[in-house]
């Protein structure tokens, strides 16, 4: 492929995980950016070994290092996000919220934080009641960064054992929901590019 063909086809971002490279939640996500790729996406990932680098965001403090300042101008030049999240207590997991709000950056954009963009979200939780409950928060989070969550949203109940040790999802319904996320985030992004 061509690179002005690659540069038509829309950007999507992934954020999310958790500090074990081979947990639930970062196996969806790479699941769903895979799915993404598949829908005529380019994509690239903002995983929990990369999201546990950063620093607590402070907003009186303007400094940004490396990898935050790399986090904001790909998620500036993003098309659509996914962002997979941990359900910890009943709430997006501390780790991935930093990452959202660190977004705070891009409060004075012409596109502000991220008008314009569909944001596909999915919960792992070992519990259905946590998944339900972080779900909420995390298209609340969505909505106040002025994104639009995917009318589908991903729930997957890590207590079920649901990936192998490659890392391939053993339940089909679930790698289903993943694709769909993906699907309606690149879907959006084809027809809405900001």
């Amino acid at each position: 492929m061509s690179e002005v063909g690659a540069l038509t086809k829309p950007l999507v971002i992934g954020i999310g995980g958790t500090t074990r490279a081979v947990s639930t939640t970062d196996r969806a996500l790479k699941l769903a950016l895979q799915a993404a790729e598949d829908a005529g996406a380019r994509t690239f990932c903002f995983g929990g070994a990369f999201l546990s680098h950063l620093p607590h965001f402070a907003p009186e403090n303007r400094e940004r290092n490396e990898e935050q300042r790399q986090m904001v101008e790909m998620v500036r030049k993003a098309d659509g996000l996914i962002v997979a999240s941990p359900g910890y207590h009943g709430g997006v997991s501390g780790l991935v919220k930093n990452a959202l709000d660190l977004l705070e950056d891009l409060r004075e954009d012409e596109h502000c934080y991220l008008d314009g963009r569909a944001v596909g979200c999915i919960v792992t939780a070992a519990g259905w009641q946590a998944c339900g409950t972080t779900l909420q928060s995390l298209r609340a989070i969505v909505h106040a960064l002025r994104g639009w969550p995917t009318p589908y949203g991903a729930m997957l109940n890590s207590s079920q054992g649901l990936f192998d040790s490659g890392g391939a999802c053993t339940d089909g319904k679930i790698a289903e929901q993943i694709a769909t996320v993906a699907r309606q985030v690149v879907q959006f992004a084809q027809k809405h590019r900001v």
